[in-house]
């Protein structure tokens, strides 16, 4: 009898351990999601959103790494000034890996098709959460 209740016990940790997950998962892919779908309103302070707020928030672009939530939005909106270069933004998650349970590993490939002419890309994120919310804290995209 005590083996048994320590199987179903175990089964229900597990449960509970697998619906986190996903919860977790489900989260995160939302703030993917609603980061295209700023971007395609037009919306870069939208995009934004999926960032941590903070001067340790690390972006790594063709131009070499850049710290800081402000420094990153001034970035994107220099080199997005209007709707042309922004274009429409299609992603594709690749991987999704689940490093600890404040800490997941992205890598996905990115295009943008524009009247400014196409372009496309790979990046990979690592995603934190802090203060109970999922947040972007390191993107390198090329």
């Amino acid at each position: 009898m005590k083996k048994l209740l320590l199987a179903i016990c175990c089964l229900v940790l597990a449960n509970s351990t697998s619906l986190a997950q996903d919860k977790d998962v489900f989260a995160i892919r939302h703030i993917l999601i609603d980061q295209v779908a700023a971007w395609n309103s037009g919306s870069i302070d939208g995009y934004m959103k999926g960032y941590w707020n903070s001067d340790s928030l690390l972006f790594i672009g063709s131009k070499g790494p850049r710290y800081g939530y402000q420094a990153t939005l001034k970035r994107y909106k220099e080199a997005y000034p209007d709707a042309a270069h922004m274009g429409k933004l299609t992603t594709h998650i690749k991987s999704m890996d689940r490093l600890s349970n404040d800490y997941y590993f992205i890598v996905g490939s990115w295009a943008l098709t524009r009247d400014a002419g196409n372009v496309d890309g790979s990046y990979t994120l690592l995603i934190r959460k802090i203060k109970g919310e999922w947040v972007i804290v390191c993107d390198h995209s090329s």
